[in-house]
């Protein structure tokens, strides 16, 4: 295809990774962050599409930029950002497209390590929208014999599968960091899966959106991996690391840690069980020992399997 004017706003390990990408596909890339020498305008200046790797503590005042910055009126917004607004509890995407109403919107989500990308490791994503052009538009531009890229037609539930498993990565990692094995590890990934595909689809996404490479696909490379930083949180945690310390020592955004505390207030507005999330919490606020919380789960009332 034709070079295509891409602009990436983030320039952490994910934004480094998608320019990478853009540019191995010969594409014409503008790199913007609040540090760096580029202006917001002129790496916005004729975009054809602009991509945001921007934390999600970020986007909220990035949108205001954007928006004071006269985007091209036929640039498609692709969103790759996973977590939850603490202000409106909601994922980035709607609050892009509460901004851009006229703009279409594209949630980019799968199981990214972005190391691993960066090393030219193979990997697949989801591309979604409401819009199929704009999907299938950001889907050729970032697909290469490296980067498979699929789309879907669910941007709620590839965006809510690739925030929530956030929270669960913490928990891996308390279960690893307390050596409990493998059982223990595919028994909370398993449950994990019924926690995140209720809060979806509570909210209105697909089920079935959350058994790809957004929801379980994500979940089983940040629950596996200690490229995961919300991986080594819950390690650290377990070996008996203040959280402060952590988060120092990782000296990168580890979303998990903001979208738990969000996320509980989220399921307590709607009404929604997440045991295993609630346990996460509690331990990153120091109420509970990561042995506590893994007693606390054990020991919850018996019931029957299932993913209601």
């Amino acid at each position: 295809m034709s070079p295509t004017r891409v602009a990436i706003l983030g320039v952490g390990q994910w934004g480094a990774a998608l320019a990478m990408l853009a540019r191995n596909r010969g594409h014409q890339v503008q790199v913007w962050s609040r540090r760096g020498e580029t202006t917001l305008e002129a790496a916005l200046a004729s975009a054809e599409i602009v991509i945001s790797a921007i934390s999600m503590k970020g986007v909220p005042e990035t949108v205001e930029r954007v928006r004071a910055s006269m985007l091209p009126d036929t640039a498609i917004l692709v969103s790759a950002t996973k977590g939850l607004d603490p202000a409106t509890q909601l994922t980035a995407s709607p609050i892009w497209q509460a901004a851009f109403p006229n703009h279409p919107i594209v949630v980019l989500s799968g199981p990214n390590l972005s190391e691993e990308i960066q090393q030219g490791l193979p990997a697949a994503t989801v591309v979604a929208s409401h819009d199929q052009v704009a999907a299938e538009r950001a889907q050729a531009i970032l697909s290469s014999d490296r980067f498979r890229v699929y789309t879907n037609t669910d941007p709620l539930g590839t965006e809510m599968g690739g925030t929530l498993k956030n929270v669960i990565a913490i928990a891996a990692g308390v279960c690893d960091g307390l050596h409990l094995g493998t059982n223990a590890r595919s028994g909370l990934i398993t449950r994990a899966l019924a926690e995140i595909i209720r809060v979806g689809t509570h909210l209105g996404a697909r089920p079935e959106t959350f058994f790809g490479l957004a929801g379980l696909g994500d979940l089983l490379a940040t629950c596996t991996s200690p490229l995961s930083r919300n991986y080594r949180v819950g390690y650290g945690l377990a070996q008996g690391k203040p959280l402060e310390q952590i988060l120092t020592e990782l000296q990168s955004t580890a979303e998990g840690v903001s979208t738990t505390n969000v996320l509980i207030e989220l399921a307590e507005r709607k009404g929604i069980a997440v045991p295993i999330s609630r346990q996460v919490y509690l331990l990153l606020n120091g109420k509970i020992t990561p042995k506590q919380a893994v007693e606390a789960l054990m020991e919850r009332d018996l019931k029957a399997e299932m993913y209601g």
